[in-house]
């Protein structure tokens, strides 16, 4: 059981140092959430210090405050969750879903490989490379005619191919 007197003296030492170190925790944290809690978790340590009944007694409780305070900080940075950050606002959708970009891209490849070479060429260089249909031609040395018709096509049957 705690002492009353004992009680009563923490409760006024944390009265009276808990301004300096929300100061103290504010400038190591830069946010005065985390600053509350660091300060909470510090006196947390000083009360169970000042209330062990085995060992030296605490003869520099204010310094004892400050190193707490500082070791605290230092340890909870180095856990991972320490650089997580949240969010006022959350996102409107969730994130994708893997499987389904997965499913995407076997459909894609589903798709492609049912073209011949030479309209999957089309295909891959036109809107997988993004380039324009004077340098498709040139490259596969056919007409710009050529590439649109073949792309055209070749669309056409990858749409049949993935709608089934």
């Amino acid at each position: 059981m705690i002492d009353p007197v004992s009680h009563d003296a923490f409760e006024e030492f944390a009265r009276a140092r808990t301004p300096h170190l929300f100061r103290a925790a504010w400038l190591l944290c830069g946010h005065r959430a985390e600053a509350e809690d660091l300060v909470q978790e510090t006196l947390a340590k000083v009360y169970v210090r000042m209330h062990r009944r085995l060992g030296p007694a605490l003869e520099n409780p204010a310094a004892y405050a400050q190193v707490t305070l500082t070791r605290t900080f230092i340890s909870s940075r180095r856990r991972r969750s320490s650089t997580e950050m949240p969010y006022a606002d959350l996102p409107e959708g969730a994130a994708a879903d893997p499987a389904e970009r997965t499913t995407l891209r076997l459909d894609l490849d589903d798709a492609l490989t049912a073209l011949s070479p030479m309209d999957r060429a089309v295909v891959v260089l036109r809107y997988l490379d993004d380039l324009p249909v004077d340098e498709v031609a040139r490259i596969l040395g056919v007409s710009p005619g050529a590439v649109k018709n073949r792309s055209m096509r070749a669309l056409a049957r990858m749409r049949e191919r993935t709608t089934r």
